[in-house]
């Protein structure tokens, strides 16, 4: 049984009888494989078992769980789990509000500020329409400044009753980066490629094979992680990225050349590999229709015998097109390599490090806001 069928199940049988009628809504979210739905026989070895998060209203008391059984459905209802109480066998009911438990894993609560309806604004100030996302009370470094793989854990998962909406209000809010957001981690990303790119056929023509290699992987990383972005679709934390990357509706076509890319002995294959992949990718972004579309197809380094997308036109497609003014006037405070229009963009926390310590804890996120071009404590709406 999957970690998410359990929860249910422990939910429905267990805890709701233990509620006395409260109202409430219940959900397994946050933390674990099994939000994630990659869950299987081996993570069931630790921090795996029947738990689920009750959310009440402000004011109700929270109920008793003195009489869960020990055992559901062959597992034990208390059991040590990593990170939870100290390491301390107890029941995985977490009893909380939403607000509480959003705010705990993001810094802020996504509800704050929110109208009655869910998807009210945008970045670009476009209403709510199909892949924008909504804004809601999230802020430019409220986006920013939230790793992709909680964004996953919070709009991923399962709710399993919510009668008055307070968890479709919240994940609503978090379901997609509003468009001008969009752009500039898109162009954030692909400048990331721009800057190796050619590094891998430099590596390799002096003979180093190991440092070809590092880069490659470094750039096949890079570009999973635009395939998330340009589907819409928050990655997940490294242990599933890959996983998750097959998914993916582009895996079909960009998957084998990125396959390749890290298999092949000489760098000239792995070179190929790279451009292959990066065009395809390339021209999934001008379906997108957010820029200018750029040419995808693999060009020289200036005059050396290296091929490489030239990834930066993406850089400077995307980042012209946005006329959201907070994002707008970051992109502008960054200014331009060495005066010219490729911005020099940091992007997003998780396109800036990928230190566990900090994107797993959301204080250590929120401090980083000067890395990425944000003032300290800055709270710019779009």
């Amino acid at each position: 049984m999957s970690g998410i069928a359990l929860s249910r199940r422990f939910y429905e049988h267990a805890v709701r009888p233990l509620l006395g009628g409260r109202p409430h809504a219940a959900a397994l979210l946050g933390e674990g494989s099994e939000v994630l739905g990659f869950d299987d026989a081996v993570s069931t070895d630790h921090d795996f078992g029947p738990r689920v998060q009750v959310f009440l209203p402000a004011g109700v008391p929270p109920p008793s769980f003195d009489a869960l059984p020990g055992t559901f459905e062959g597992y034990p209802t208390v059991f040590a789990a990593t990170g939870r109480n100290g390491g301390v066998p107890c029941h995985h009911v977490e009893v909380t509000s939403a607000g509480v438990f959003f705010a705990r894993r993001l810094g802020f609560d996504p509800a704050a500020g929110q109208g009655s309806a869910a998807g009210q604004g945008s970045a670009a100030g476009q209403g709510s329409a199909a892949g924008q996302g909504s804004a809601g009370g999230l802020s430019l470094a409220d986006w920013l400044l939230t790793p992709t793989q909680t964004l996953a854990a919070l709009t991923g998962g399962a709710v399993f009753h919510d009668p008055d909406g307070e968890l479709a209000r919240r994940r609503a809010a978090l379901s997609w980066y509003p468009r001008d957001v969009w752009r500039y981690a898109l162009a954030a990303g692909w400048l990331r490629v721009a800057q190796e790119e050619a590094f891998v056929g430099r590596a390799g023509a002096v003979g180093d094979d190991l440092g070809s290699r590092l880069v490659a992987a470094r750039l096949v990383r890079e570009l999973v992680r635009l395939a998330f972005l340009i589907e819409r679709r928050w990655a997940p934390y490294p242990k599933w990225l890959g996983s998750g990357f097959a998914r993916l509706g582009l895996a079909a076509t960009a998957g084998p050349p990125l396959a390749a890319a890290l298999a092949a002995v000489g760098f000239r294959d792995r070179e190929e590999a790279l451009v292959t992949a990066a065009g395809v990718l390339a021209a999934a972004t001008n379906d997108l229709g957010l820029a200018a579309p750029v040419d995808p197809a693999p060009r020289a380094f200036y005059t050396r015998d290296i091929r490489v997308l030239h990834a930066e036109r993406l850089t400077v497609a995307l980042t012209a097109a946005v006329t959201d003014p907070g994002v707008r006037a970051l992109v502008d405070r960054l200014g331009g390599r060495r005066g010219g229009p490729i911005g020099t963009l940091p992007g997003t926390i998780d396109q800036v490090t990928d230190s566990t310590e900090i994107l797993v804890d959301p204080a250590r996120c929120r401090r980083a806001a000067p890395l990425l071009g944000l003032s300290a404590g800055a709270d710019p709406r779009p």
